[in-house]
């Protein structure tokens, strides 16, 4: 997979745009009313205080303290940017409090503090403790984070520690664990060479040796060469993993004669295909520089089948990403209020990663990667980022390491209950998005935009094209769509431009018309008029996916939704067995993705057409492995009134139950039925949705869906992706009146994944 590209311009409005910065503070209680703010503040906040006063313990009962982390630099050490200074790192630390937020449900604040100085660094991190659940330490230089982080653990009794080090020790040693196993190797009997011994490789090898590899059985090189006992000026913390297995003058060549293991936490491109080839049989090789790994991945694997190999990238099989282990070490650490991070909690978060990798692998985490099907093998050590069985599966092999440890204050007794209260934490809003968008980018299609002369469009497709989505090819009067271009700087260089009325090909015009005049002759169509229909860029854009010159159509932003997609059911048409298509919007909530039908095609649909549309949106929610809890929404329940639309609804809701009576669905029933389940529990016992709000909503008309979505989008403060266009063979979809780039983007992502179901 090709690197997508991020432009300087780019990651600037990112950050600018809006709210500067990428978080902010959001009230978790109620604020509508002068009563909720006394209660607030004064005079109700003195009653928790006094509370808290009386049981410290109690800050965690009334306080945010238990779920917030305080992220912590100076920054010395950022990414590959080096010593840039502590405002310079502060980006850098609100992108690790997002990764917290959206994989962990953990709040976060950033702390950049101005000091290099490890007694001030120290001091004043322990005075934050009252504040803050656990702290995170992040981007500070060796050798003074060994120092910094040693003190704060010894001195505050609540979790610390510096992802730099641990977070790339945990996860390589789950890869390197599951490593072993493939090849049939024990940890005590391999030979370990390691190119790097700064913070994150000295961590790496500690935690090795607690896996059971021996230290004379590691050699390791910093940047003047070989850790060796007779090399003069060897600092202290380099000292353990000083040797005299080699000669002083070993080189890396040298000590790479019959390795089982190579580990790589240094610079790119030192590794070379000789080096691999001597190497033992079925070698190892963690080549974790980044952006460019010690070796290339295909260089390295050109050399021997029996090479086992991760990276740090992501577009290379095995990643090892520190985003698989901090936000739910420290997600299992405030939920038993660790007092510190210990070995073994690390080492139960390493054990529990590598198990779950030997776990059947989840249908979307599958879609998400553009795999058919995952399995432990070498090319599948270590699970995948987006695999939301991660927080259920760390997290609690992390608090039961510490209540084993005698570390919790706070004991966890149902771990099926905690397990389900974790799964709870985060809906699927932003996963929904980014599997999308993953899969997408794997295998891009040519998608064609009827509407190319918007500058929104234009600013959606340039950033389609630069993430690797699709390959976009614009409909429009070319001078126009070029000026929009030139006015607004955008990089849409060598750009496919086509302008329908005087294409550059007149055959290609022709030929459409041809097939359009053979597809509509009984239909009222003649020659002349199938020339100039097809001169129209939807019918058009149409015959371009319908004759394979293009895999998707997006159309234009419009309010005519239904006329707008006349081209795309005349040329391509239904799918079989489908008489009635229907539009479907996804919103990403943060309690989890709601389905709304039909919300843009069926204006007044009847029983039968009801339970059509029903049928496509439920096969539609099931794409993204989601298994369907619908609603059959109106204004009554259960039979409580007797008008057009509650009657409708009850009938389709019997048909349907009958036609699938696998399925949950209910109706009809008030929307708010649909999703308070004590109401439901309380009032109507026989109902299918019950324990599980629903997550698909069946409305009676066009205009009870449309006023509904467009109140939650404008409202609620989410995301969505749509209109989805169900029932159609191929992939066309028209942009409503008012879609944001990123909003087009979604819809884009989605129609290439649709195209590539083929």
């Amino acid at each position: 997979m090709a690197k997508h590209r991020i432009r300087r311009e780019d990651a600037l409005e990112y950050h600018s745009k809006g709210r500067p910065g990428k978080i902010e503070v959001v009230p978790s209680k109620e604020t509508e009313n002068q009563r909720d703010l006394s209660l607030a503040y004064s005079p109700g906040v003195a009653e928790p205080c006094l509370a808290i006063a009386e049981n410290r313990e109690d800050v965690y009962k009334y306080t945010a303290k238990g779920n917030l982390v305080a992220v912590i630099t100076n920054g010395t050490a950022v990414l590959g940017l080096g010593d840039i200074g502590p405002e310079a790192s502060k980006p850098v630390m609100e992108g690790k409090g997002v990764l917290f937020k959206i994989y962990a449900d953990i709040d976060v604040f950033d702390i950049e503090l101005n000091t290099k100085d490890v007694d001030k660094f120290v001091e004043t991190v322990k005075l934050l403790e009252p504040t803050f659940g656990g702290v995170n330490l992040e981007d500070i230089k060796a050798p003074e984070c060994f120092e910094i982080e040693r003190r704060l653990r010894a001195e505050m009794k609540i979790p610390v520690m510096h992802d730099d080090q641990h977070g790339t020790a945990i996860i390589s040693a789950a890869a390197l664990l599951n490593a072993l196993e493939i090849v049939k190797k024990r940890p005590e009997n391999i030979q370990l060479v390691v190119n790097g011994a700064g913070a994150a490789a000295l961590s790496c090898v500690r935690l090795y040796l607690l896996l059971g590899v021996k230290v004379e059985n590691v050699i390791m090189f910093d940047k003047d060469g070989l850790l060796h006992k007779n090399r003069p000026g060897i600092s202290e913390m380099h000292q353990e993993f000083a040797t005299d297995a080699l000669p002083v003058n070993a080189t890396l060549i040298d000590a790479m004669v019959g390795a089982d293991v190579f580990l790589g936490l240094s610079v790119g491109n030192v590794v070379t295909r000789e080096m691999i080839r001597l190497m033992s049989p079925d070698p190892v090789v963690f080549a974790m520089a980044n952006p460019d790994p010690e070796i290339g991945y295909d260089e390295a694997m050109s050399v021997r089948e029996d090479l086992i190999m991760a990276t740090g990238r992501s577009d290379y099989p095995n990643q090892v990403n520190n985003v698989l282990g901090f936000p739910y070490i420290f997600r299992g650490a405030l939920d038993v209020r660790a007092t510190e991070i210990t070995e073994n909690m690390k080492l139960a978060a390493t054990k529990a990663l590598a198990d779950l990798a030997k776990k059947p692998v989840p249908d979307m985490v599958n879609m998400a990667y553009n795999e058919k099907n995952l399995v432990f093998g070498r090319t599948y050590i270590i699970p995948k980022p987006m695999d939301q069985r991660l927080l259920t599966t760390v997290a609690p092999a992390v608090a039961q390491a510490a209540m084993l440890d005698g570390v919790a204050q706070k004991q966890i007794y149902d771990w099926d209950e905690y397990r389900q209260g974790l799964e709870k934490r985060l809906g699927l809003d932003n996963q929904i998005s980014r599997i999308i968008t993953g899969k997408a980018r794997r295998a891009p299609k040519r998608v064609v935009f009827a509407d190319a002369e918007n500058l929104t469009v234009l600013k959606a497709i340039q950033q389609v094209r630069d993430e690797g989505i699709c390959e976009p090819i614009l409909l429009g009067d070319i001078p126009a769509i070029e000026k929009i271009i030139h006015d607004h700087s955008l990089d849409l260089k060598d750009i496919n431009i086509i302008d329908t009325r005087k294409p550059k090909d007149p055959e290609m015009a022709q030929r459409y018309a041809e097939l359009f005049f053979e597809k509509r002759k009984r239909k009222g169509i003649v020659h002349t008029d199938a020339l100039k229909m097809i001169r129209k860029r939807n019918y058009f854009g149409a015959m371009m996916v319908e004759t394979g010159d293009a895999d998707a159509l997006i159309s234009g932003l419009t309010r005519n939704y239904p006329e707008t997609i006349r081209p795309g059911l005349e040329i391509i048409g239904r799918q079989e067995g489908v008489h009635r298509v229907a539009g479907m919007y996804i919103l990403l909530t943060k309690k989890g993705p709601l389905f709304f039908a039909d919300t843009t095609v069926n204006v007044n649909p009847t029983v039968d057409e009801l339970v059509e549309i029903t049928e496509l949106t439920a096969r539609g929610v099931e794409r993204f492995n989601i298994k369907p809890r619908i609603a059959m929404a109106t204004y009554s329940s259960f039979g409580s009134a007797k008008g057009d639309d509650a009657v409708k609804m009850r009938n389709a809701t019997a048909i349907l139950q009958k036609k699938h009576p696998d399925w949950i669905i209910e109706g009809e029933m008030q929307a708010h039925l649909a999703f308070n389940m004590e109401l439901v529990q309380e009032n109507y016992p026989f109902s299918k949705i019950s324990g599980e709000p629903a997550n698909t909503i069946i409305f009676p008309n066009l205009s009870a869906s449309n006023i509904a979505y467009n109140l939650m989008k404008e409202t609620g403060d989410i995301e969505y992706i749509g209109p989805i266009l169900l029932g159609i063979r191929k992939p066309v979809h028209v942009l409503q009146l008012g879609s944001t780039v990123r909003e087009i983007v979604n819809m884009v992502a989605f129609a290439v994944v649709e195209a590539q179901r083929g």
